[in-house]
């Protein structure tokens, strides 16, 4: 099966425009240090450790998707967290329209001259 459709810089920029949610699933030691997409929700996944509680994550994750059939967009810091969260998501639950922003925060979208604001 193939991993989540994943989105560029501009492709999100026109998602958030239309008001799409961005989950920025990274660590607050990393939202601190790179900052985050403006607009963009903290919502950790994987902690520092590697260790996660998924069923508070959802909890959370659904006060933000309503729907399954929401368009939303997961950021990590390289994009493999996305994947394995994202793909997840689609097969397991049926979350149908989640994407990933491509190459992460880093390679996505700070190193394409884009903008952070602190976390």
């Amino acid at each position: 099966m193939r991993d989540i459709e994943c989105v560029d810089d501009k492709e999100l920029e026109l998602l958030m425009g239309a008001g799409t949610k961005v989950i920025d699933i990274r660590t607050p030691a990393e939202w601190q240090e790179r900052g985050i997409i403006k607009g963009s929700i903290k919502l950790m996944f994987f902690d520092a450790d590697g260790s996660y509680d998924f069923e508070k994550w959802i909890e959370e994750l659904q006060k933000y998707v309503k729907s399954k059939d929401d368009t939303f967009v997961l950021v990590c810091a390289h994009a493999n967290r996305t994947k394995v969260v994202g793909n997840f998501l689609r097969d397991k639950l049926g979350y149908k329209n989640v994407v990933e922003l491509c190459g992460g925060i880093e390679y996505g979208w700070i190193l394409k001259g884009r903008e952070t604001v602190e976390a």
